[in-house]
């Protein structure tokens, strides 16, 4: 090979290594610094302020788990809030929300309204709602296990006579569903003074309820006793998707999450007032009624009618009609 050829090829050679190693150096420095964040230090006289753990809507019965507090910079203080040492968050359970407060954000003294305070039940409804108190005994009342921000459901236990021999029928229904404890015997903080639920017997429940369930429970206390049972979490949310996949709820048109999830909400807080369950004493023993007894008719009897008195109904078996032309006679299933 020409010596000069080789010369130009070793050249072109040093020459790509080196642009090669420029380009390289260039790309490195204009990259972005990495900066290695720190969290700020906590101080250690900073105030702790008391926030909301969830998003706390108008009428929400604060328990235990609704707030906590947090550190809160010295500068943004408001004499308002709740600091830790000078408020007691077991004195606040069962205390309602009067104002909206988004999660985070800190509790005021303006925007929760203490039990006993005036207005305090009023701020604790929905709007359109009512409050209804409901006689129970420790028997119907869970034995005292539900508390304000419960949801029960509400059972009627009556006896129906039918005017005919025999025990009337015995029954008991599912009326009402879904609805929202507010209070227990006047009392909406079920909180011991170590902040923990406080088990106790009650007679009397306040709950929150349509003005037409206000009227199906007045009329339901004059036909028999009534009876609460407690509802899980996960009943509700089962409600809702029924609810949602049937003709009850009317999703908004397109795609706007605030709105869906406001109708969701409403729809998961509204009491339920249809599709209610029953049972008959002979579904608990074969010795109880399944259906009311019949009235005996007591008109006269001295009159007989194909073999029975008049006012008796005689006992009729299956039948076949056997049409002949125009003639249909019966004839009962085994004779000839």
């Amino acid at each position: 090979m020409d010596a000069k050829k080789i010369v130009l090829l070793v050249g072109a050679l040093v020459i790509a290594i080196t642009t090669a190693l420029l380009a390289r150096s260039m790309l490195s420095s204009s990259s972005t610094p990495q900066v290695n964040a720190q969290m700020m230090p906590v101080e250690a006289d900073q105030p702790h302020v008391l926030v909301a753990t969830k998003a706390l809507p108008v009428g929400t019965i604060l328990d235990a788990e609704s707030f906590r507090f947090q550190p809160w910079p010295k500068d943004l203080i408001e004499q308002a809030y709740y600091l830790k040492g000078q408020a007691d968050p077991a004195k606040l359970a069962g205390s309602v929300i009067r104002t909206a407060i988004s999660a985070g954000q800190p509790l005021t003294q303006g925007g929760i309204v203490k039990p006993g305070d005036r207005g305090f039940l009023a701020a604790a409804l929905g709007a359109g709602m009512r409050a209804v108190t409901v006689p129970v005994s420790a028997q119907s009342s869970v034995a005292g296990f539900v508390f304000p921000g419960d949801r029960i459901d509400l059972v009627l236990t009556q006896s129906v006579s039918g005017g005919g021999e025999g025990e009337p029928l015995r029954v008991s229904e599912t009326i009402l569903r879904n609805l929202r404890v507010l209070a227990t015997d006047q009392r909406m903080d079920a909180m011991g003074a170590d902040g923990k639920p406080e088990i106790r017997t009650y007679s009397n429940v306040t709950i929150e309820v349509t003005p037409k369930i206000a009227e199906k429970i007045a009329v339901s206390q004059t036909i028999g006793s009534l009876s609460m049972s407690l509802r899980s979490i996960a009943d509700t949310a089962s409600d809702l998707d029924a609810a949602i996949a049937g003709s009850d709820v009317d999703l908004p048109d397109g795609t706007d999450p605030k709105s869906e999830k406001a109708i969701i909400a409403k729809m998961a807080s509204r009491p339920v007032d249809r599709g209610s369950t029953y049972s008959t004493g002979a579904d608990v023993s074969r010795y109880q009624r399944s259906s009311v007894p019949a009235k005996a008719d007591t008109s006269a009897q001295s009159m007989p009618v194909n073999g029975a008195p008049v006012g008796t109904v005689a006992f009729k078996g299956p039948v076949i009609r056997v049409a002949r032309g125009t003639n249909v006679t019966e004839v009962p299933v085994g004779g000839k």
